[in-house]
């Protein structure tokens, strides 16, 4: 029996997400997500996908995140037309987010051949895919729910569990049969952390012999979600007092959902200040806030509380919800103190990059990231606390005050990783354990660890490693 893992993306980094699973029999893809860093290699990784999509069977998706799902699109257009198996409300969430990649794509390469034409000295952008790209995708989605085992190819039996990261994220198991003999391979997809705000916990698969795992905080412990909250509200109150705007760069799936709910318990708890306007800025934000709306049975207890005495964990007097391009543009202008939610999460499109353009120059103004912010990305440079960034193509000094909030993190942490991986041996034949989607050191940090804890075969491969497993 030869059952081989194939390494292809978020490889000693965090993003682009994909890898192959191969056997005798069938081939099957985990993930197909954007690669995001420097604008080259970036556009050199997404267009060339390292494999022949006719080769693939099946294609599993662990959760609607673009750095795992964004280059579906691409995969299908190069030739795939095979099943997409993913959760039901992952479905539903792809709509939006990559019909949202594809229209961001098109206006950024619009935006760079306009100061092209101006004279700056920038590399032409072509759109990766399409809206026609995107409905072919689409149309290759389907939906299956947690714990319910189901045939995706020869030889390969799928079940997801919930992997308590976003809505609709999962924790991928194959059971793989191959010349008799058999293999219980486990994907993490992203690990959320336990007891979470308003997700649950994550499932524990059994009978596991290979494990593959995320590692994106391998070598670092979260602060108390606690923490963060107390900071978060310190920082939009001493903003409001010098009468300065808050600018939150924020991932559209969760990660919006999540601040607005804490900034409403803030509110609530009269710990920010003054009331002053809170705006998401987002329409993929709004649509995804509504596909949550239709899934109150993923929601942790905290939510499932003000759900019970008929309140929204996602609406909150002076929360407005913009959608308009005209209106995000007024809500740039409007002069005095506001809190300003808006994507993307590592800064590199959508509409933050208009409110950091207008506001990080001046020290009034308070940039809050939330999220992880890969290398290369503006957001990483801005979490750095570089002097100045590159915005549209031009630089600018950088002012504004920067509070880095990791409690709001939606991934499990060194102890949570670590935690979830002796749960899983403890429940089965654990004998390998491959470490995917962490940079260096946070993947070494965690294969030490692991090592420590006399893990067998702890492997933290290079992009375009094969494996046996």
């Amino acid at each position: 029996m030869t059952i081989e893992l194939e390494i292809l993306g978020a490889a000693r980094g965090v993003t682009g997400s994909r890898h192959l699973v191969r056997t005798s029999k069938a081939t099957v893809l985990l993930d197909c997500g954007l690669f995001q860093g420097h604008r080259a290699e970036a556009n050199a990784r997404n267009r060339h996908l390292g494999f022949d999509p006719s080769t693939i069977d099946a294609v599993v998706l662990s959760h609607a995140h673009l750095d795992h799902s964004g280059a579906l699109p691409i995969l299908c257009h190069q030739g795939y037309h095979g099943p997409i198996h993913t959760t039901p409300a992952t479905l539903d969430l792809c709509g939006p987010l990559l019909e949202d990649a594809a229209a961001l794509q098109q206006a950024d390469a619009r935006h760079i051949a306009s100061l092209i034409a101006r004279g700056v000295d920038l590399q032409p952008v072509v759109a990766l895919y399409d809206h026609d790209d995107v409905a072919a995708t689409l149309a290759r989605l389907e939906g299956v729910r947690y714990h319910r085992p189901h045939v995706i190819a020869p030889g390969v039996e799928l079940t997801l569990l919930d992997a308590g990261h976003v809505l609709g994220s999962a924790i991928v198991v194959l059971d793989l049969d191959d010349d008799g003999e058999h293999v219980r391979l486990a994907f993490t997809g992203d690990l959320g952390r336990r007891q979470a705000l308003h997700t649950l916990d994550p499932d524990l698969p059994e009978r596991v012999h290979v494990l593959v795992s995320e590692s994106t905080y391998g070598d670092r412990l979260h602060r108390p979600i606690a923490e963060s909250r107390d900071e978060l509200a310190r920082a939009v109150a001493r903003t409001v007092r010098r009468g300065g705007k808050v600018i939150i760069p924020s991932f559209a799936l969760e990660r919006a959902q999540e601040v607005v709910y804490t900034l409403k318990q803030l509110r609530a708890e009269d710990r920010v200040g003054p009331p002053v306007p809170v705006y998401l800025d987002s329409p993929l934000a709004t649509r995804l806030t509504n596909v949550f709306r239709r899934y109150p049975g993923s929601y942790g207890q905290a939510a499932l509380d003000l759900l019970h005495v008929g309140d929204s964990p996602f609406d909150f007097e002076g929360l407005r919800y913009v959608t308009d391009a005209e209106d995000s543009k007024a809500v740039g202008e409007t002069p005095g103190p506001a809190v300003i939610i808006a994507g993307s999460g590592m800064c590199e499109g959508g509409r933050v990059l208009h409110h950091l353009r207008t506001t990080i120059s001046d020290p009034k103004n308070t940039i809050i990231m939330v999220g992880f912010q890969a290398e290369h990305t503006l957001g990483r440079r801005i979490a750095e606390r570089r002097k100045e960034v590159r915005i549209f193509g031009l630089m600018h000094d950088l002012h504004a005050e920067v509070v880095v909030l990791d409690g709001f993190s939606a991934h499990a942490d060194q102890q949570g990783l670590l935690d979830f991986a002796e749960a899983v041996r403890a429940r089965g034949p654990l004998r390998q354990v491959v470490l995917v989607h962490g940079e260096p050191a946070a993947e070494d940090a965690l294969a030490a660890e692991l090592g420590k804890r006399g893990f067998p075969q702890v492997a933290a491969p290079e992009r375009g490693a094969r494996i046996r497993i």
